[in-house]
């Protein structure tokens, strides 16, 4: 079986948006393109690394497959990456049946994305990997389809922008399993499956009246 991987480059409040460059993804008025660029550092470089080191297919939503087609394709020949993006599979989320895609291996999920989705997980292959592609990570989160995360928090704070958790997340806990921070002071953070969220109380055994007053006025 599959595992669906997420690696994103995060704000610390959030925002994934455009972290390539000021032409990325310029929507919604954003002005910030280009926020993870001066942080990339050594470390940052092996933790990319070590994200691509063992056999994936990208999954990919709409925009970001054009941003990566109109880029990879198109490096340097003694650039790892670009060589690597052009012999996988490619995976794209998209709304339009009709869609066109040019980039060599690279297919549509089809009208039912989440159905495709489960499938492909069902399957024997490696893994699949999202880069970037916020709108589409929602519809995976909101359905739970989220195995692993390489989640790097980049110290700065971007005000608006969006953002990598929305509001139709499926509560659930999250184990990390490695962590180590760049030079730069980012904070590289690798997550699996936790299981549900677990709750507990600070609170007292028996509330005090101010307490249970407060909890009226809440009501």
């Amino acid at each position: 079986m599959r595992k669906i991987i997420v690696g994103a480059f995060v704000s610390l409040d959030g925002v994934m948006q455009a972290p390539g460059g000021p032409h990325e993804d310029p929507v919604g008025g954003f002005a910030h393109g280009g926020w993870a660029a001066p942080y990339f550092d050594e470390t940052m470089g092996e933790a990319v690394g070590e994200m691509f080191a063992q056999p994936f297919d990208l999954l990919l939503g709409r925009k970001t497959y054009d941003i990566f087609a109109a880029h990879w394709p198109y490096v340097a020949a003694d650039d790892p990456i670009g060589p690597l993006f052009d012999r996988i599979t490619k995976f794209v989320a998209t709304r339009n049946p009709d869609l066109k895609l040019d980039w060599q291996n690279s297919r549509t999920l089809g009208m039912d994305a989440v159905a495709a989705l489960r499938g492909l997980k069902d399957e024997d292959g490696p893994n699949l990997l999202t880069q970037g592609s916020t709108d589409f990570l929602q519809t995976l989160l909101r359905n739970d389809l989220v195995d692993e995360m390489y989640v790097s928090l980049f110290p700065l704070v971007l005000g608006k922008g969006k953002r990598l958790f929305g509001s139709g997340t499926m509560p659930a806990a999250l184990k990390l399993v490695s962590s180590k921070v760049s030079g730069t002071g980012v904070t590289i953070n690798k997550y699996v499956r936790g299981g549900p969220v677990v709750t507990g109380s600070f609170e007292f055994d028996q509330p005090t009246e101010a307490e249970l007053e407060r909890r009226r006025k809440l009501t």
